[in-house]
């Protein structure tokens, strides 16, 4: 009969040190032996074959195993639908523990409720920990109780909270007790062992799993001190790199929140802020998962989109007459990354010049983008389109000309990724920017007396 252990679950948080729930897992007492599971559940939707993303985790799971292996610690990696992998692993081994840290999306909260009713159906127990997000939905709440759904008051609370628990660490800093790190690298002795019984299986390759792998280049998990430190001079303008670009290792937990979070509250309060937009996101959807398919405002749905898809296809390739926008589009399609400042106003001009359903905008990111995160995606789109939990109603619509001339004025950005601009080889405007404003107001009043009755 095998020795009982327990089981780290690996999924969107690829580290070993500053891990919440393998912290948990190596202090339980059994020897813990890693997992990570690429889930055809997820992986068998994706449309493109040479997607950078899975490039990207198959690159980091494979790495993660050769630091397990260099401690003489074997990992498990599986390609498959989990419940199936977690029946097979059940068989195999003798679970007692698994632990993992929680996902708030509703698929992999689905998912792990399965997973959670087969271990705890042989015998075993399921453990989930806080590593994601600095606060989850019930942590941060109004006075009165309740999920805010404005982000200034929630921010207010967000920051009161951190201050309501600090310390001084070694170095004389002060620090919130929602920042300090988990030292997992003082428990790796706890790690079962590679063995005649415990060997682990390799990380499969991209073409094992029907992918090729992506030639965009991959974002590192680090950001230089400097860039932080100037964040809110210079984060607005795309022609500077003056943002982190470190929104696809939060997506996928190779950096610590934590860690990032007292790097920001030292260095520049307008990033903490950005992190603060994250956990408010989360909480959103964690409070009102309805939002993955509807508008978080029920009665947007009643507004009439256009949904042209000529004007749509124009979007995606960067091919609307609107300089900021098709540099945004086409910075997209080649690296997965857009500008933050840029997301806003092409997610503004589909949903308001050319009154697309902000759903088809935000399908197109989740193809797209690196830093895809669901709840921030989601987020993002709903803000454009003024149907989510903004405080401001509909009638913020973005100028692309004058977003262009505030924050792209030397026009750098639009010739690295316009380069025909300013000839006769660049389009004229897909719609009239005093037109198209005028038709969203119209019809998004109209939309919204309809549902009002």
């Amino acid at each position: 009969m095998p020795k009982p252990l327990s089981i780290f679950w690996f999924r969107r948080d690829l580290r070993l040190n500053d891990n919440a729930g393998l912290y948990a897992a190596l202090k339980a007492g059994l020897p813990v032996l890693p997992l990570f599971i690429f889930d055809r559940e997820i992986l068998d939707k994706l449309e493109d074959k040479d997607d950078a993303r899975v490039t990207f985790l198959q690159s980091r799971v494979s790495a993660l195993q050769q630091e397990l292996k260099k401690l003489g610690v074997p990992m498990e990696v599986r390609y498959g639908k989990p419940i199936e992998i977690w029946k097979k692993l059940l068989k195999e081994y003798t679970i007692e523990h698994v632990f993992c840290n929680r996902d708030y999306e509703p698929y992999a909260k689905t998912r792990d409720a399965k997973v959670e009713k087969l271990v705890n159906k042989d015998g075993g127990s399921f453990h989930t920990r806080k590593d994601h997000v600095i606060f989850e939905v019930d942590e941060v709440e109004k006075k009165a109780g309740g999920t805010y759904t404005v982000f200034t008051p929630y921010s207010r609370t967000w920051r009161a909270r951190v201050e309501s628990n600090m310390s001084v660490d070694q170095n004389g800093n002060k620090v919130s007790y929602y920042f300090k790190a988990y030292p997992t690298e003082e428990y790796f002795s706890a790690f079962a062992k590679t063995s005649k019984t415990l060997k682990g299986t390799p990380t499969p390759s991209l073409k094992d799993m029907g992918f090729d792998e992506s030639s965009i280049e991959l974002p590192t998990p680090e950001a230089d001190d400097a860039v932080i430190k100037q964040y809110d001079k210079q984060r607005d303008y795309p022609a500077k790199e003056g943002t982190s670009r470190l929104g696809m290792h939060f997506r996928h937990g190779t950096i610590s929140i934590r860690q990032w979070a007292r790097r920001a509250d030292k260095l520049n309060q307008t990033f903490l802020n950005e992190l603060i937009w994250r956990d408010f996101y989360s909480q959103v959807l964690q409070a009102y998962p309805r939002v993955v398919e509807q508008s978080f405002r029920p009665e947007y749905d009643e507004i009439p989109w256009v949904n042209d898809e000529a004007l749509f296809k124009k979007w995606c390739e960067g091919k609307t007459g609107y300089p900021l926008v098709d540099a945004g589009m086409r910075e997209l399609n080649a690296t997965g990354f857009m500008h933050n400042r840029v997301r806003m106003v092409v997610a503004s001009f589909l949903t308001k010049h050319l009154l697309t359903d902000w759903r088809w905008g935000e399908n197109y990111f989740a193809r797209k983008l690196l830093d895809f995160d669901l709840a921030s995606n989601n987020g993002g789109w709903q803000w454009a389109a003024g149907t989510g939990t903004d405080a401001a109603p509909y009638f913020r619509v973005f100028n692309p000309e004058s977003q262009l001339k505030k924050f792209d004025k030397q026009l750098n950005y639009v010739k690295e990724w316009v380069p025909e601009y300013g000839t006769d080889q660049y389009p004229d405007p897909i719609v009239e920017h005093k037109w198209a404003r005028q038709r969203a107001l119209d019809t998004y009043k109209a939309g919204l007396a309809e549902a009002r009755g």
